[in-house]
This record gives structure tokens, sequence and C-alpha cells, in this order.
């Protein structure tokens, strides 16, 4: 992720204190770091990391009213006349603040990422890719039990068609034939418990991911903090108490915008009313963006600041997947045959083999890594698995629904007969 990209920028002024004077311009949040810049000079007058930071308040005194201050090491920055207003400024900041913090590109982990091996790159690599994979196994796995319900309905449609056929079997008959009135009676007594099934599906569901965001309604000034949690079957928007503010089923969602990689826009329209839309940012959200772009795949639209975020992720999953696994598999063959050339291998590309040269991975890192692959390797199997199943499902529906069409054409024709 490019962390020079701008989430968002703010006209404000800043209190220079070398010239003792309020200076107009921009306040500019990066995912890493905060500036202002100038507007009549252009200069670059504050720059800072965010795990720099200390404390960030909203303040006030007899001369400055409305401020906002951010405390920097040992220097407090003042920045006033907001816009759209000071609350909405501190609650993006705050929450990127502290979002930095917890993270591991925070202040203490900072050092330690710049004296990382080749081998923690690509354990989290891995790691990353483990939880994509289950992520999906998830929706996955929804989406095969909408399959099975849609084919106990049609097993359902189908037995009322048989019950049906045999009432007009009966209703041909002529009025001498002493068997009719005991060909639909057995039937009866079968249907009720297909229905049991299909009802506690919701309840089933699991958390596919839920993370903090900055939530704006509709086109509201006033942002609050709160929570995203994408499930199976759709997302729900609650607050910091976990109180729901909006749920948004699969059906519901219209259009999901993308701003930038850490901004987006879910919307519900609406004949004859507003629209339902809520505006989303969090630094988490480059985490959630591919589970929406799976689930909504044909609902979903990248905006121009978000391209290159799209861009990067382009390549296929599976194409991902192999060569990740091809980069693990190498490296740790590097770890346990140091004296036999990996660079013979199929497939390995110039750049890998140089790589594998001059980085070396301990043993640690190498069992870690295996045991990561192992779990990669079942769940793609299990992917693999339930793909074919529902591949297999898709054709067993489309051919009941092919069957109940002609079922109920032929008892159309035989009803009109009848009449």
């Amino acid at each position: 992720m490019n962390e020079d990209i701008r989430i968002h920028s703010w006209p404000c002024s800043y209190y220079l204190d070398t010239s003792k004077q309020w200076v107009s311009g921009r306040l500019s949040l990066t995912p890493v770091a905060i500036k202002f810049t100038a507007d009549k000079t252009g200069e670059l007058l504050v720059n800072f990391h965010l795990s720099s930071i200390s404390e960030i308040k909203k303040e006030s005194s007899n001369l400055i009213f409305s401020s906002l201050t951010i405390l920097e090491k040992n220097t407090k920055h003042w920045f006033s006349s907001l816009q759209p207003s000071r609350n909405v400024v501190f609650n993006i900041l705050e929450h990127f603040w502290r979002e930095q913090l917890l993270s591991s590109q925070g202040a203490g982990a900072e050092a330690a990422a710049l004296q990382s091996t080749k081998g923690k790159e690509l354990t989290g690599l891995l790691t990353g890719s483990q939880k994509r994979l289950e992520d999906t196994a998830k929706v996955l796995h929804y989406q095969g039990e909408q399959f099975d319900n849609i084919m106990r309905g049609l097993n359902k449609i189908e037995g009322d068609m048989d019950v049906a056929d045999r009432l007009l079997t009966e209703l041909e008959s002529p009025s001498w034939w002493p068997f009719s009135s005991k060909l639909w009676k057995a039937p009866l007594e079968t249907k009720p418990k297909e229905t049991a099934t299909v009802s506690d599906s919701k309840n089933q569901e699991g958390i596919i991911i839920r993370i903090p965001v900055i939530i704006t309604h509709r086109t509201d000034s006033n942002v609050k903090p709160g929570k995203l949690t994408l499930f199976t079957s759709g997302l729900e928007i609650s607050d910091c108490n976990s109180q729901v503010i909006h749920r948004f089923e699969s059906k519901d969602v219209d259009d999901i915008r993308v701003h930038t990689p850490y901004e987006i826009s879910v919307r519900q329209r609406f004949i004859g009313k507003p629209d339902t839309s809520y505006r989303l940012l969090s630094a988490k959200m480059p985490e959630a963006i591919p589970i929406l772009e799976m689930q909504f795949s044909k609902k979903i639209q990248f905006l121009e600041d978000a391209l290159g975020f799209v861009g990067a992720r382009k390549s296929p999953q599976v194409d991902l997947g192999t060569s990740i696994w091809q980069a693990a598999t190498g490296l740790l063959g590097g770890v346990v045959q140091p004296s036999s050339p990996v660079g013979g291998r199929e497939g390995m590309d110039n750049d890998q083999v140089q790589l594998q040269k001059q980085e070396k991975i301990s043993q640690e890192e190498a069992k870690e890594l295996k045991q990561i692959l192992k779990k990669l390797k079942g769940l793609a199997l299990e992917t693999e698995a339930e793909l074919e199943r529902q591949d297999e499902a898709l054709d067993s529906i489309t051919t009941s629904v092919d069957r109940t069409t002609l079922n109920i054409d032929k008892q159309n024709r035989r009803i009109k007969k009848l009449t």
C-alpha cells in the first residue's frame, strides 16, 4: 500500500510559532503521517509520523477558539478554523492514530520492521493469504447452504407437482373407476417435514470480519465512530456500543463505491423516498475491500483514487496462491537443503533465485512456514471440493427447474382440456 496516498485533507489555519502568526493552508492525512501545506507558498510546514504523536486534543483559550492540538514528541501543533468542523477532523485523526499505534507499523514495531528477515516477511504474507482463504471458504460455505435450500425448495415443488398430477389424474378418470379416491392420499402426509430445515440459516451465519470505522450518514457533515461487520449474508453498521445502526442484506445493496483504499460508501436505492447511504472510513478498510469485492462483484465500483489499489490485486487468487507457494517452497528448500542448487527448479525466475542465494531463514521460521503451507494446502483442497460440489448442485438445480417447467406446461394443457 502506498504510504503517500492522501486519505483526507481539510482547509484550516496553522499557528506558526517562529513568526507568531496563523497561516492558512490544508491539513492532510496519509496512512502513516500528518502534513500541513501553506496555501500561499505551497511550503510543507508540518510533516510527522502518526506513531510520534502522544496526544490529540480539542482545546480553546481566550484567544484561540475551537482549536485542535496535536502533541508530537515535545512539540505542540495548533490547528484552527477546521472545515467542515473540528469534531469531524478530530474523530478521523484519532481513529487513524489509534489504529496506527495498534498495528504492527506503529512506533514500537517501526524499528523492528527495519530489521525483519525475509522469513518474517514471508510468514506475514502467508498468514494473510491463509486468512483470505478462510474468508473465502466461509462465503462459499454460505453459498453452499443457499444451494441446499434451493434444492430442498425444488424437491418440495416437485412433490407438490406429483400431488397435482394425481389430482388431475383422478379428475380425468371416468366416474366408474374404482381406485380414483386412493391415488393422492398418501403423499399429503409426507409434505410438511421439508420446510423445517430452512428456517435457521441466518442464526448459523458467521462473522467474516469486523473493523472499526468512522461513519457518515448520507451527506451529513457529522461523523461518529462505530464498527463495520461483514457477514456471509450481508453487512452491518453499528455504533461504539454495538447497537445496530443499519443492516444491509446482500440483496438490499445496490452499489458499493470504493473512493480510496480506506473509504467506501454503501447505498440502497428507493423509489419515492431518499436512498439509504452510509460512507465508511477506516484504517482497516484494505482488509475488508477484498471480501466486499468477492461478495458484491457486480455491485462494487472502484473510483479513480482507488484504481491503484485494485490494480495491485488484479491478478487472480489462483495465480497469487501459486506464486506464494513457489516462493515459499523455494525458500524452504534452500534452508532444508542448503547444498542443493535451488535455482534448478522449474518455474523459478532469476529474481527468485537471486533472492534465495542472498537471504537465509532460520529453522524456526522454516518450521512455521511449513505449518502455514500445510494449512493453506488443506484449505485450498476444501475450497476446490466445495466449488466442485456447488457446480454439481447448479447442474442439478438447472435440470430440476427444466423438469418442473415441463411438468407445469403439461399440467396447464391438462387443466385446459378439463375446463
